[in-house]
């Protein structure tokens, strides 16, 4: 059977101890599957938005809101993987005046440069693009922020990033990048994880701020979104009944987006083989222009991930494959065979 060629998509996190590393392993690996190539988020952005939260905690602009309880994020099986208190700004501060220190633009910038390097090496094919992965203002407002303050942290942390890509767009070319947010916690709020009641237009919220975010990449840099339910212990937060609040979103997001989006990544839960998972995705109305990849590789299981991709392909063109999510969270020992995993399924052998 004659089949269309796929490419590998990685999400962002990779299980290696810096950027010169990740490019390097999936630049040997994976370059003839791949079209980007993420910096891996090592270090201190191992764990995805939780070193922004380090960022707000450490700054005097805010404080801990003693009229919110300690907010537990509870993985779908009940275990608590992360508490913390969730913040406001203190009294007298001016939110025009609050200063974040991300780093977001520094690490882009730095880490292009060896990029750049392994690319002219010859270590990177020629035709890969360097991909950038940012959370978005929503993930950290959600999350991180008490309710008091969330409708003026998200127009000055909105503005924060716009001024980080701004920074990134003018130091590095820009067809040589790709840029992704990462949407995880609008789709936990979705879902109906998360506590809805501060914000119950969400429906209305989430793809005005998905779609506003589109207009900060310029339409020379190709532009793709990761939706997630997130793996800060390896695994999701919540378990989705199939693809249908996916489908929505993305449909939603392809509607109103400012520009031309180029992919759209949708996971697929291991043990989710049965194809009620994925006969919502009959309804998914993405722009002509825009791939979808399908989340569908996990380690160790060659025959899953081919059905997963089987079951897919019966509703929807799919034109990428990669895993769930980053793959920093998980064991490194597991990191070559998820690579096997993504040859085995990009180069037909299935």
């Amino acid at each position: 059977m004659n089949r269309p060629k796929l490419n590998a998509h990685f999400i962002g996190g990779i299980p290696v101890d810096d950027a010169e590393t990740a490019f390097r392993r999936l630049g040997e690996d994976m370059g003839s599957y791949i079209r980007y190539i993420p910096d891996g988020e090592t270090g201190r952005r191992r764990r995805w938005i939780s070193f922004v939260k380090d960022t707000l905690v450490a700054n005097d602009s805010f404080e801990p809101d003693p009229n919110v309880p300690i907010f537990q994020f509870v993985q779908y099986d009940g275990a608590v993987i992360w508490e913390f208190n969730q913040l406001r700004l203190r009294d007298g501060v001016e939110p025009n005046r609050v200063v974040f220190n991300t780093g977001y633009a520094d690490d882009a910038i730095r880490n292009f440069k060896i990029f750049d390097r392994l690319q002219s090496d010859g270590v990177i094919p020629r035709d890969v693009k360097y991909q950038i992965c940012m959370g978005t203002p929503l993930a950290i407002t959600y999350l991180f922020v008490a309710p008091v303050a969330r409708d003026e942290f998200v127009v000055i942390y909105t503005k924060h990033l716009a001024e980080e890509i701004q920074r990134i767009m003018e130091e590095l070319p820009n067809n040589r990048i790709a840029y992704q947010w990462d949407v995880c916690i609008e789709v936990l709020m979705w879902e109906g994880y998360l506590d809805q009641s501060p914000h119950p237009d969400y429906k209305t919220e989430i793809p005005a701020s998905l779609c506003g975010l589109s207009g900060l990449i310029p339409n020379a840099v190709d532009l793709g979104y990761h939706l997630c339910y997130g793996s800060p212990g390896d695994e999701h937060m919540i378990q989705p009944k199939d693809a249908a609040n996916m489908v929505e979103m993305a449909n939603a997001i392809s509607l109103g987006a400012a520009r031309e989006i180029n992919y759209i990544h949708m996971p697929v839960p291991h043990d989710r083989n049965d194809e009620a998972y994925f006969v919502p995705l009959k309804g998914l109305e993405l722009q002509t222009a825009t791939d979808l990849y399908l989340g569908c590789i996990h380690h160790g299981d060659h025959e899953g991930n081919t059905h997963k991709l089987e079951m897919a392909s019966k509703y929807v063109d799919v034109t990428g494959v990669g895993a769930e999510c980053g793959l920093s969270r998980g064991d490194p020992r597991l990191f070559d065979n998820i690579l096997h995993q993504h040859r085995e399924l990009v180069s037909g052998r299935y």
